[in-house]
């Protein structure tokens, strides 16, 4: 049985003749008998959502089922591993996605007072510091499933296309509670007016702002992007809640190697404060990949090197890796040449 917040708020819509809200509220009473497994029941809501106004459509129904399949061209669906606890979040970022996971947690209470719970987090900042982790860490949090918007399906070479595929993610992320999570986000949410940008990206974005205005708050949007300066005005204005994830300072790093060293039976020779200073200025994403290359070393040494001197030969390795290397001829460059390593966001 539905609960009664929702019923409640069906019977309101329907006798001010609120189309809109009738709809919201069938869409998460949908959402609720599916999550519990009542399939039948939530199919037969579905189709009866279709029939008013279509009854002498009878392809109808046929159209919503081949909808509701084809939404596996456009997402991913990743199992969530990660969790909260396992990240290296500043004081400040922790708090609000304890918050937001409450929220998300106790809705009825918050919708018993006409409230809703926060569901939509933008996260920015450098590449490889974790903004996918967190989205992956949220979505294990509240126990739901963790769509990935994949563009390279999505983003059509034909007139409004694009925009209609949008649209399509969209219809399925209200029909079932979701983390619904957007890698790279200025590739759909660009400043409109930016002149070097072309009428289809600004129709996307327009579409967009309407998608996102329609989600259902049991629907948790997250989206993350490396260039927040490249966001359309009113897309920052759509999410409740934005966060900066910056590139680790030498203390955040100590903590991060001090779980490690937790993790491992032998210790590491070195310090985690002085790991961190070693390794110098890197990302999250560096930081785990450089644990993953010890932990690799030493299971596959099988107890025959000690951990301290393959930590020893990996930060050699590593020293080598990101030594700078671009000695280029700056006769054929305006600017000084400057060197570095990136590697990918997570």
């Amino acid at each position: 049985m539905a609960r009664s917040d929702l019923l409640i708020s069906l019977v309101k819509a329907g006798s001010s003749g609120d189309f809109r809200s009738v709809r919201a509220a069938a869409e998460a009473i949908i959402a609720e008998e599916k999550a519990k497994n009542h399939n039948i029941l939530a199919d037969r809501l579905t189709e009866a959502m279709h029939v008013n106004g279509n009854s002498h459509s009878p392809k109808a129904p046929a159209i919503l089922n081949q909808n509701a399949a084809r939404h596996r061209e456009f997402l991913l669906e990743l199992t969530p591993e990660r969790r909260i606890e396992d990240l290296v979040l500043s004081e400040l970022n922790l708090r609000a996605c304890r918050e937001l996971i409450e929220e998300q947690q106790r809705a009825s209470v918050l919708r018993s007072h006409s409230l809703e719970p926060r569901h939509r987090i933008l996260l920015s900042g450098p590449p490889g510091n974790g903004k996918t982790s967190l989205a992956e860490a949220i979505a294990e949090s509240l126990a739901l499933p963790f769509f990935v918007v994949r563009y390279e399906a999505m983003i059509g070479s034909y007139l409004g296309e694009t925009a209609a595929r949008l649209k399509r993610v969209f219809d399925y992320a209200r029909t079932t509670p979701c983390v619904l999570f957007f890698d790279e986000f200025d590739a759909v949410g660009k400043e409109r007016g930016d002149e070097h940008e072309t009428g289809e990206i600004k129709r996307v974005v327009t579409s967009l702002l309407m998608q996102m205005d329609d989600l259902p708050s049991y629907t948790v949007a997250i989206a993350a992007t490396n260039h927040s300066e490249l966001l359309d005005r009113a897309v920052w204005r759509r999410f409740q809640l934005r966060l900066s994830l910056k590139a680790p300072t030498q203390a955040e790093l100590a903590a991060y190697f001090k779980r490690f060293a937790d993790a491992m039976n032998e210790p590491l020779g070195r310090a985690p404060s002085t790991l961190a200073k070693a390794l110098g200025s890197i990302s999250y994403a560096e930081a785990e990949e450089f644990c993953l290359d010890v932990r690799r070393r030493h299971v596959l040494a099988m107890g025959e090197t000690p951990l301290k001197k393959i930590v020893e030969e990996r930060l050699k390795l590593w020293a080598a890796r990101t030594a700078p290397d671009f000695k280029k001829d700056k006769s054929h460059v305006g600017v000084s040449a400057s060197s570095g390593t990136e590697t990918g966001s997570r």
